[in-house]
């Protein structure tokens, strides 16, 4: 018993061997002085400390987080989502009136509304095919100009069925301003209009009742107004749902001057050389106002009347009604991307009270680490890149989200005046930059209040 009391004795008063701990050590300075040095965090410790604490105050506070992060989710997607779909529903809308043709100008007679050239008013104007060279000679804004010629209700019978039918007559120069495409065969050529055969395409409703047990009648006969006529091509099936003289797959089409020879509308029509009506279509889309100003002065000119009249021709303008559209579309996007930024501005207003919270519940942890040497900057860095990672990840969210959907969306059978969601980059760099404003908005705040927060305030503080 003496033995092991002294052997305990001797344990307790001998020095005993420690090891070291990782922290802070002393460093040498002018004058013996010395000082206490402690090794930082890098960026990647601190930002996944970070995302940890960020993760741990949503995880506090389930309900309030989630609609937290809702709301910036929701305000960005709304944003992406607005802008895609107006872009959708401008893209359909060009997509519909190119069916008929891109750029392009109908003009028709009509009647004066003013005297000119010593003649009174309400007088008709007739156009013929002269006034198709006057424009184009005299009219350099104008790239194509055609005339339009057709009759309503030509009989058309095949050796198997008949029925009555729009036959236009067309030219080269027609068809490269209407969209009327040949799916199989050929379309109308120049030799064909020079030469005068008796040549047709057939519309795609016209061939299913001409030749319904025969997809594909090239060479066939087909009598049109009791003339034999080859079948040389065959238009496609278009689902058309806006026209100004029927639907496309219901026409034929010939030789412009075989129409007028074998089944002119009238017969005055081909003595005096009259059209239906004048296309055209401007060398410079954008200068559409100059070119219908010289339009309508070379034909002023030409038929005694004051091109000031606008009764004397009655137009239909493509571009311009395509202006129009765009400019409706323009406004409804931004009236629905301020409600989207709205929404955003909202949803940094409740990242703002998150992080307002964390600070009021985390007091005490900000004066602890005050006193153990935390600077201002080092709390203020701290709250305002916890903030920063909450909207950002949130507005992550929302982009995935919509990205999704409009992918989703795309891959869908769509309406004819709907074209899909596209998203473009510049919107998602547009998106980008509300966000970070948003998120810098909403983080700097509460950074600010737990940076000017004194230890001694900050200790006793009771929640």
């Amino acid at each position: 018993m003496p033995e092991r009391r002294d052997l305990a004795m001797s344990a307790a008063v001998e020095p005993q061997t420690l090891v070291a701990k990782p922290g802070p050590h002393l460093s040498a300075l002018p004058g013996g002085k010395r000082r206490a040095v402690t090794r930082g965090m890098n960026a990647t410790e601190l930002l996944w400390d970070l995302a940890v604490q960020t993760l741990a105050n949503l995880r506090r506070n389930k309900l309030r987080s989630f609609l937290t992060l809702f709301g910036i989710a929701w305000g960005i997607a709304s944003l992406v989502m607005m802008s895609a779909l107006s872009d959708g529903f401008r893209d359909g809308q060009r997509k519909n009136m190119s069916q008929i043709g891109d750029n392009i100008v109908f003009i028709w007679g009509g009647t004066t509304e003013m005297q000119a050239g010593g003649k009174r008013a309400g007088r008709r104007v007739f156009l013929t095919r002269q006034d198709v060279l006057t424009i184009r000679e005299q009219c350099p804004a104008v790239a194509v100009v055609a005339a339009e010629t057709k009759t309503e209700q030509v009989p058309v019978r095949s050796a198997t069925n008949a029925g009555r039918f729009l036959t236009v007559g067309v030219t080269p120069e027609y068809l490269k301003l209407r969209n009327l495409p040949v799916e199989q065969g050929r379309a109308v050529s120049d030799a064909d209009v020079r030469q005068e055969r008796r040549v047709a395409v057939l519309g795609a409703s016209v061939r299913k009742q001409l030749f319904e047990k025969k997809p594909v009648p090239l060479g066939e006969t087909v009598y049109v107004n009791s003339y034999p006529y080859e079948v040389i091509g065959l238009m496609p099936d278009k689902d058309q749902n806006s026209s100004y003289d029927g639907w496309d797959n219901d026409k034929v089409l010939v030789p412009e001057p075989v129409l007028l020879r074998d089944m002119p509308e009238k017969r005055e029509f081909y003595s005096e050389g009259r059209v239906n009506g004048i296309l055209y279509r401007p060398a410079v889309t954008k200068n559409w106002a100059e070119a219908q100003a010289e339009v309508r002065a070379a034909l002023g000119k030409a038929k005694d009347f004051d091109p000031k009249d606008k009764g004397a021709l009655d137009a239909w303008d493509m571009i311009e009604d395509a202006q129009m559209f765009d400019s409706i579309f323009d406004a409804g996007e931004i009236f629905l991307s301020v409600v989207a930024l709205v929404t955003l501005s909202l949803g940094g207003i409740g990242v703002m009270n998150t992080m307002m919270m964390a600070v009021s519940e985390r007091t005490n942890e900000i004066g602890l680490k005050k006193a153990l040497g935390a600077t201002k900057n080092r709390i203020l860095l701290e709250f305002f890149l916890e903030g920063l990672l909450l909207a950002v990840l949130s507005g992550a969210g929302g982009l995935i989200l919509v990205l999704t959907l409009a992918k989703l969306v795309n891959s869908l059978p769509l309406p004819q005046m709907f074209s899909g969601l596209p998203i473009h980059w510049n919107v998602l760099a547009l998106a980008t930059l509300a966000l970070g404003l948003v998120a810098v908005g909403a983080s700097l705040p509460p950074a600010r209040k737990a940076a000017e927060l004194t230890p001694v305030e900050a200790l006793r503080f009771e929640k």
